[in-house]
């Protein structure tokens, strides 16, 4: 009795080198439809109406949020659930982010989000918060920064800094870089901190 002809489809699930030839072909067709029309975008997301890059000063101030490591307690992100939005105010959006390099989103909430917090409290309010938390609110856990209001920001490291973010798509203009020693020159820590929380979510209405 002869043997039956392999065809078609039946080929291809008998022939391991056929079948894994043509998967890693479908792959390679399918990263490249996704992923090659990334390169002749600017951005995948647009900017929010109203988002604008971060001021000299508010730059020195994230990078002071970062170092003292307040993403660890405090997430910027408010999620998509009416026990977030009744508490913190509107969900956040991607295009609020666009100028952000890290993100600074967080996942943990020690202390509450901060996603909504500018204007919410007055610059003086955050000084003593900032100096010692539990001035304010007594059963606060979070650790004092005093030393902020003795500490003067780098002022000849932001014009670096905001070149790089520039090559990475943040639209600083040369004004902006060759100002941003003087913005910055003779502030403290502690002003700088304010200025970038004073700016977070003020670009959308709530």
């Amino acid at each position: 009795m002869a043997n039956p002809v392999v065809a078609g489809h039946e080929k291809i699930e008998t022939s391991n080198f056929l079948m894994i030839v043509l998967i890693l072909l479908a792959v390679a067709v399918g990263g490249i439809v996704e992923i090659i029309p990334l390169f002749f975008q600017a951005s995948t997301t647009e900017p929010v109406p109203g988002v604008k890059p971060y001021t000299a000063l508010e730059l020195a101030g994230r990078d002071i949020y970062q170092r003292e490591g307040c993403f660890y307690c405090h997430s910027q992100m408010i999620r998509h659930l009416r026990s977030e939005t009744l508490r913190y105010g509107p969900y956040s959006q991607a295009g609020e982010s666009v100028y952000d390099h890290p993100f600074l989103w967080g996942s943990e909430r020690k202390g509450p989000d901060l996603a909504r917090v500018g204007g919410k409290y007055s610059d003086e309010w955050h000084y003593t918060h900032l100096n010692n938390p539990r001035d304010l609110v007594p059963e606060s856990i979070m650790p004092a920064y005093p030393f902020l209001s003795k500490n003067l920001v780098d002022a000849a490291g932001i014009a670096p800094r905001m070149r790089a973010l520039r090559k990475v798509g943040v639209p600083y203009t040369d004004a902006d870089i060759a100002g941003s020693f003087d913005a910055v020159n003779g502030k403290t820590e502690l002003q700088a901190l304010v200025a970038y929380l004073q700016s977070l979510g003020l670009a959308v209405k709530q």
